[in-house]
């Protein structure tokens, strides 16, 4: 059966990174990790991959040095139930991090993450489009997406 995982390249911080990673999603931990042995090319006992899975997704990883780094050209995007999954997630993710707008940021590895409520999907795909168009304003308007004023937004464009 195949199968598609992400694979990301770090500079040296795997190990670091499948730690937080695993701490801030359920259903996660960090699998092998191979490591150099003392005939190198890396220092002797360092991780040079492995493995790890976050809420039964695994990723693969590897310690590849400085030359490639992330960019928001590939993201991961969290479907959230509620506003409190929201926060979690992005106060979790974006420690250390920076935050963007629209429900992005980037983590302190580089790596970007878009933290959606479903409820964001919902009122874009409302059948008023002005609800929809309002709903869509407010969040362009947004770092971290706060669907109270999301739906604020929308009923105040219904009510107009």
């Amino acid at each position: 059966m195949t199968s598609i995982s992400p694979c990301l390249w770090f500079d040296d911080q795997l190990e670091e990174a499948a730690a937080f990673y695993t701490s801030i999603f359920p259903n996660s931990s960090v699998g092998h990790l191979a490591r150099y042995p003392d005939v190198g090319p890396g220092e002797p006992g360092t991780v040079m991959a492995g493995e790890f899975t976050l809420d039964g997704t695994t990723f693969r990883a590897i310690n590849g040095g400085p030359m490639f780094t992330f960019s928001e050209a590939v993201s991961f995007s969290i479907s959230c139930r509620d506003q409190a999954e929201v926060d979690h997630y992005w106060d979790a993710l974006v420690a250390g991090g920076q935050e963007s707008q629209c429900g992005w940021l980037k983590d302190r590895f580089g790596l970007s993450w878009q933290i959606v409520p479903t409820r964001l999907h919902e009122l874009l795909s409302d059948p008023d489009p002005t609800r929809a168009n309002a709903a869509q304003q407010a969040m362009l308007g947004m770092q971290r997406i706060v669907i109270a004023d999301l739906e604020a937004a929308a009923d105040a464009a219904a009510a107009a």
